[in-house]
């Protein structure tokens, strides 16, 4: 599997995915008043996953650092990584 290049995050897209996850964490629900929030790519770079705005969620640092190259196992079943 083909690790895809990092690349910064555009301010316009990190504004739009933090408005369509209503700026709450996808994993815990903590939201921005209680903790402070980041973009996570769902399918991990480092496993072939896209700089695509559907592949990218909200998630509160304590997640994301939780959850590191990890498939987010929420969709787990629907890719066979």
């Amino acid at each position: 599997m083909k690790k895809t290049p990092r690349i910064p995050i555009p301010p316009e897209v990190r504004k739009f995915v933090y408005q369509r996850d209503k700026y709450q964490c996808q994993s815990c629900g903590k939201t921005a008043q209680e903790t402070q929030l980041s973009i996570d790519h769902i399918i991990p770079l480092s496993r072939g996953g896209k700089n695509d705005i559907s592949n990218l969620q909200t998630l509160c640092l304590t997640c994301n650092k939780r959850k590191t190259n990890k498939l987010d196992n929420r969709f787990q079943r629907y890719f066979n990584l």
